[in-house]
């Protein structure tokens, strides 16, 4: 009875951390499958593509197990899965034929995955309002590539300078970074607030001045 359970025991953490494994790799799969099937039914499948796009969802795949976890392993897991699927999203767009066309997503992955490190607050007030900063600044350039990307597939038509309207956003955001860091009692707290209001302000200059064509 005690070497039954001692087995069970023994076998039970084995399933647990495969289990992850197996949960990446069958997404990873489903993924290049799709997307292979749709590029055929197209009628633009390129198959040398495969070569970039199913690495790239392993390399996503790897870092799945890790997510799971707690700690700078969940945030390795992180960085692994974003660099996958920014290569595996390469494959797709070659896979396609519409580099050309999609290379707007380019830029808005990796934003996403630099906004998606919002969730992780650093214990520091200094510490976390830069990196909300620099969260906030980096969905902003999403939205920019968002933007790039609807103009490229000619679903918008903006004039010349729409640009500094982002420009104006970015310096927003670091201004109200800056503004937050006055409820803060800590060391260098003016300096470091010089430091974010100076180039807030004049990116909201030089972004009011390509958007009124000054």
């Amino acid at each position: 009875m005690s070497v039954e359970l001692e087995r069970m025991s023994l076998a039970e953490p084995y399933s647990r951390s495969s289990r992850p494994w197996l949960t990446s790799l069958a997404v990873a799969g489903l993924a290049c499958a799709t997307v292979a099937t749709a590029a055929q039914g197209s009628g633009r499948f390129h198959w040398w593509a495969g070569f970039i796009l199913i690495p790239g969802a392993l390399i996503a795949a790897s870092g799945g197990p890790l997510l799971a976890r707690r700690g700078g392993r969940a945030f390795a897991g992180y960085v692994i899965a974003c660099v996958g699927t920014l290569v595996f999203a390469v494959g797709a767009l070659l896979m396609f034929g519409v580099m050309g066309r999609g290379w707007p997503v380019l830029v808005v992955l990796p934003c996403l995955a630099v906004a998606g490190t919002y969730l992780w607050r650093a214990a520091h007030p200094l510490a976390r309002g830069l990196h909300r900063a620099v969260a906030l600044l980096a969905l902003t350039g999403a939205l920019l590539g968002l933007t790039l990307q609807l103009i490229r597939v000619d679903l918008i038509h903006l004039e010349t300078g729409w640009w500094g309207a982002f420009l104006m956003l970015a310096g927003a955001i670091v201004l109200g970074n800056a503004v937050e860091l006055t409820r803060h009692r800590m060391p260098y707290r003016l300096q470091a607030i010089t430091l974010l209001v100076g180039p807030a302000v004049v990116s909201i200059l030089l972004g009011l001045r390509f958007l009124r064509g000054w």
